[in-house]
């Protein structure tokens, strides 16, 4: 099963091709953090190299997602304020269970963004 991850620019209707994404693990202990890796999207939006984590590597512990909003946006074209209202977007989620699939889509506009545990 593993770990995902998905983006879509909910601005153009579109995936975020070309986002900037990195992967954390992190402490609950004292909120440190260890990048795992750093990635661009692809065209449809996904980690060009499939599962973030496979079955066999993903571990049970708490974990953070950095998407490069701003870059991504300013690289569109779309005129963003200075400091832009959404720079980076950081999710902080929690794998109980490495049986199960964990994915987490990111819907984003430079004005907004959601997210949930999806399938």
């Amino acid at each position: 099963m593993g770990l995902s991850t998905h983006v879509l620019d909910t601005m153009h209707g579109s995936p975020a091709a070309g986002m900037a994404v990195a992967l954390y693990t992190t402490s609950v202990h004292d909120g440190s953090r260890t990048l795992v890796k750093r990635l661009v999207l692809n065209t449809d939006g996904r980690n060009p190299d499939g599962l973030l984590y496979d079955t066999q590597s993903l571990k049970k512990g708490t974990y953070r997602l950095v998407f490069d909003v701003a870059a991504y946006f300013r690289g569109r074209g779309v005129e963003l304020p200075e400091p832009p209202f959404l720079d980076q977007v950081s999710l902080d989620f929690g794998v109980a269970d490495t049986s199960q699939h964990y994915h987490v889509p990111l819907l984003v506009s430079p004005w907004s963004y959601s997210t949930y545990r999806g399938s």
